[in-house]
């Protein structure tokens, strides 16, 4: 099994599809105002937005974005004027991330954890 496709809800996605773009990903689907797929510029997954009038409430959503050149990436969209809660930071987990949120609020995580996404040393042996 590969997970290769997240779809999340907005309210509106006149307003969700250019700041995705401004990110970097690659609208390839425009079935506005209602759906939008986007393909990641690396790696063959795809992310997507339907129109929803209601978002959930709770925790929400979490999105993660591996970044190999995270600091440089990040320094780019700052100067595009995307706005960071937090900027790279080491974490315990051993992973750099960045922390933002999109139009609806949704958590993003751009992030670059190298071999420790699936090899921290505190995986489970075998």
């Amino acid at each position: 099994m590969n997970l290769n496709q997240i779809t999340i809800p907005s309210l509106d996605l006149t307003k969700s599809v250019p700041f995705y773009e401004k990110l970097g990903l690659k609208l390839t689907v425009a079935a506005l105002p209602h759906y939008a797929r986007f393909a990641c510029p690396n790696g063959g997954s795809t992310f997507s937005i339907h129109q929803t009038e209601y978002l959930p409430t709770g925790g929400g959503v979490s999105i993660y974005f591996e970044c190999d050149d995270l600091d440089e990436y990040v320094s780019e969209l700052v100067k595009k004027g995307i706005q960071f809660d937090q900027l790279p930071t080491d974490q315990n987990w051993l992973w750099r991330e960045a922390r933002l949120r999109d139009i609806d609020s949704h958590q993003l995580i751009l992030y670059f954890a190298g071999d420790n996404r699936l090899n921290p040393p505190w995986k489970l042996k075998k």
